[in-house]
Formats: C-alpha cells, sequence, structure tokens
C-alpha cells in the first residue's frame, strides 16, 4: 500500500510538472532538414525557454589530427547535441518580431561525435571517432514559409586519437522544418 501511495505522489507531482510546462515560448517540437551540412534536425522543448537540439547527418569540421588544422577541414558523419536556452524571447515580443520556430538568441552546451572513414594523416592510417563538448552562443529564425537557419559559434575541448585541445567550435544550419508541434505565445 505504501508503495502505491508513492506511485501516486511521483505521478501528481509528474502531472504539475508537465501542466506548468504549458505556456512555453518554445515550439515543442520540429523536424528539419539542413542543406548545408546535409542531414536531419530535432528540437524539443524543455522547458518555458529551453530546447534539446539534436543533429545527424554530414557536417564540416575540423580535424585535430591534420598538422594544420584551420587549414584542412574534414567533411564527416557526425551526430550533435545541444542544450539551449533561449534569452530574448520576451524582448523579441515586445518589439512585435516573431518567435515562431524559436527565433531567438541562445546559450547551449553542445557535443559532437564525428565518425570519419579511416584516413592516412603524417603517412600514419588513422581510424576511429573523435568528438569535442563545449559552449556556444547563437542565434536561429525560422519564417511560415519553413525557411530555417542558424549560427552558433563557441569553444570546444575536442578528444580523440589524439592529446585534447580547445579549439573553436562554428555550426551553421540553412534548411526546411518540415514537421512542426507549434505552442509559440507569440508569433
Amino acid at each position: 500500500m505504501k508503495r502505491n501511495g508513492c506511485i501516486a505522489c511521483l505521478l501528481l507531482l509528474m502531472m504539475f510538472h508537465a501542466h506548468a510546462q504549458f505556456g512555453k515560448n518554445c515550439e515543442l517540437r520540429q523536424f528539419k532538414v539542413n542543406l548545408v551540412n546535409p542531414g536531419l534536425e530535432y528540437e524539443t522543448a524543455l522547458g518555458v525557454n529551453t530546447t534539446f537540439n539534436l543533429k545527424a547527418g554530414l557536417q564540416v569540421a575540423l580535424d585535430p589530427l591534420v598538422p594544420k588544422v584551420y587549414e584542412e577541414l574534414g567533411f564527416f558523419p557526425t551526430v550533435a547535441a545541444q542544450y539551449r536556452y533561449y534569452y530574448n524571447f520576451n524582448t523579441r515580443q515586445r518589439n512585435r518580431k516573431t518567435i515562431y520556430g524559436n527565433s531567438a538568441n541562445y546559450i547551449a552546451p553542445a557535443v559532437a561525435v564525428f565518425f570519419p572513414e579511416a584516413r592516412t594523416i603524417d603517412n600514419t592510417v588513422v581510424k576511429g571517432a573523435f568528438g569535442y563538448t563545449g559552449l556556444v552562443t547563437g542565434l536561429q529564425r525560422s519564417y511560415d514559409s519553413g525557411f530555417n537557419f542558424s549560427v552558433d559559434a563557441g569553444a570546444a575541448y575536442y578528444m580523440g586519437q589524439f592529446q585534447g585541445a580547445i579549439l573553436p567550435v562554428v555550426n551553421v544550419g540553412i534548411g526546411y522544418i518540415f514537421s512542426e508541434k507549434r505552442w509559440c505565445v507569440g508569433r
């Protein structure tokens, strides 16, 4: 009986938490196709001004194993995630600007894992994944037509089959929202 009471309290708490999440500024969820770095992206609201963004596809990236890191970019299969906090929804609404599709500025912890094919660097065959974890700041804009773009930049700690290093991160996305569940307070 005590167990059933705990389960009932837990369910009640979850219902209050779910109800408290209504009135979000963020879209509940949206699926996007990215054309610059070909792939799919999913963004879902977690709180009033926070979302979880997950991307999978091909991405241009630094390859920390090459001698000239900033001159020799790679194009790798990638899985990346960000926990975005949008900090200017209210300002945009006061200025009568749309917040549709999470059109706002954000800061986000970011992680990514790259899965390159075997490649030869300095006469050595290199295999295996590498990744980064860091912090970025950026902006996203979406339009009623479904057109969407985002850009963010920051720094991250890259790790893999090499000595770790802090390097810059820049992500650019231009694409189309092909499925959405709207809950924006302001259009």
